[in-house]
């Protein structure tokens, strides 16, 4: 079975200012039609990457998470998509304006969190309950134009 949660990362960047950012998702259930004695679920907790400053020189880093809840212990797999460009750099938008950032698996940011291909990797687990730290990073230095800046990301918990 699969079942995907929609994530729309929002975040504000203004010159000098600071605007808080935030995190919406809308959640869409896929059940595909396969046998299993497992019943599971996806709670997904918003990344809040607070606000963007294009004049610090430090990365805006900040932590979500992805909770899967099974009925019986059961092993799982959870991958992301791209959403807007690629694995290798993520982008949110604000109209034609972008801003790249990426999603991270472990807390060092070095394993970017994805479907498995183009050097990514999934995260997995056996367990009733279980949560997933998802590690976003912003990158400094970008020059970017004031707004809020929004990607969607699919989330699939294959079991």
């Amino acid at each position: 079975m699969s079942a995907s949660s929609i994530l729309s990362y929002r975040v504000a960047a203004r010159p000098r200012f600071s605007r808080a950012a935030g995190v919406s998702f809308a959640v869409l259930l896929a059940i595909a039609s396969q046998q299993t004695l497992a019943a599971c679920n996806l709670n997904v907790q918003g990344v809040i990457f607070g606000s963007y400053d294009v004049f610090n020189t430090q990365s805006v880093e900040s932590t979500g998470n992805v909770a899967v809840t099974c009925d019986v212990s059961t092993p799982y797999s959870i991958a992301l998509t791209p959403g807007s460009g690629n694995f290798a750099s993520r982008t949110l938008t604000s109209g034609a304006n972008t801003l790249a950032y990426n999603l991270y698996a472990d807390p060092a940011r070095s394993s970017v969190w994805g479907d498995g291909t183009a050097g990514t990797v999934t995260v997995s687990g056996s367990a009733t309950s279980a949560n997933h730290t998802v590690y976003g990073r912003i990158p400094a230095g970008q020059n970017v134009f004031a707004g809020s800046y929004s990607d969607l990301i699919t989330v699939t918990l294959t079991f």
